[in-house]
This record gives structure tokens, C-alpha cells and sequence, in this order.
């Protein structure tokens, strides 16, 4: 990509967005930043317990990550948040104008086997129904694609490449 946009790694739990951030991040040449080391550690308890976050629960996260979006304004950089409803995408907007999303999309069943593998992460299975019940893709009008996550994360991370690179042209 030529210009240097700030790029958020979007999608329910469980589709790579901590995958495929670093290597989307690589690929551009520019840093990654993990959104959940932006959550507080009450939000972090709460998903532990396995209770869905609330807006009022996610409000001080999207605005940490939109400060750091804002902060590589011009620069570039890749961060992930799932930023499943358009108010959240709105609200990262609000910070950091011209960021781009990238939708990690995929089969319910294949996103939940690649939760029930991952090792030491906070987020369990059981909440996954309730994230694809909050989910609002990416609409017309706003700045990003989506990409599929069957594949390897090398795969998926060269499709999103080419997506983005399709959307700047």
C-alpha cells in the first residue's frame, strides 16, 4: 500500500485477528499494536467469567485504541479490535478518521474449532454466540473489505493484502 493508513483488524473472536494482525503488520512494514492489551483489567475479568462486555465496558478500550490509531495518523500502523457494531467502528472513526477496517470473516464452525485450540486466551467459546449476534459488517460506506479466514494465516494475510491494496486503487 502506498499511503500509510492505520489498518484495524476486525472480526469475532476466534477469526486470527491476533494472527493476522503481526502478519498484515509485516507485510505493510509498519507496527502492530494488540487490542486486547488495551482493555482494562476489569473488562478482561469480566470475559474470564464469561460474561459479554457491555458499551459502557467498551467505551474506555476503543478510545485507547483510537488514540493509538490517532497517534500513527499518517504513519501507518495494524491494531485489532473486534469492533463487531458500527457505533464502535464510528467511535474508532471519531479518533482516528482515516483508518481503514479489515473484516476477518469466516464459517461459524471453523472460527469455533480455532477457539477451542488456542492456549491461555480469556475468551471462551461460550461467547462466541453472542458475539455473531452483535456483529454489524462493514457497511458501503465505510472504509474497509472483508476477507475470508479459511486457509492458512499466510493465505489469508496475502488476500488481505491484495484487498486492501484493491480498496486504495
Amino acid at each position: 500500500m502506498s499511503t500509510p493508513h492505520v489498518v484495524v483488524v476486525m472480526g469475532v473472536a476466534g477469526t486470527g485477528k491476533t494472527t493476522i494482525g503481526p502478519l498484515l503488520a509485516a507485510e505493510l512494514g509498519v507496527p502492530y499494536a494488540e487490542g486486547d492489551n488495551f482493555h482494562p483489567a476489569a473488562n478482561i475479568a469480566k470475559m474470564s467469567a464469561g460474561t459479554p462486555l457491555d458499551d459502557s465496558d467498551r467505551w474506555p478500550w476503543l478510545d485507547a485504541i483510537g488514540q493509538w490509531a490517532h497517534g500513527r495518523a499518517g504513519l501507518g500502523g495494524v491494531v485489532s479490535s473486534s469492533a463487531l457494531k458500527r457505533v464502535y467502528r464510528d467511535r474508532l472513526r471519531a479518533e482516528a478518521p482515516g483508518a481503514v477496517f479489515l473484516h476477518l470473516t469466516g464459517d461459524r464452525a471453523l472460527i469455533e474449532e480455532r477457539m477451542a485450540e488456542r492456549k491461555g486466551h480469556f475468551m471462551p467459546t461460550a461467547l462466541l454466540d453472542s458475539q455473531f449476534a452483535t456483529l454489524q459488517p462493514l457497511q458501503e460506506d465505510e472504509a474497509g473489505v472483508s476477507v475470508d479466514v479459511s486457509g492458512t494465516p499466510e493465505e489469508i494475510t496475502q488476500r488481505a493484502v491484495a484487498a486492501l491494496r484493491r480498496l486504495e486503487s
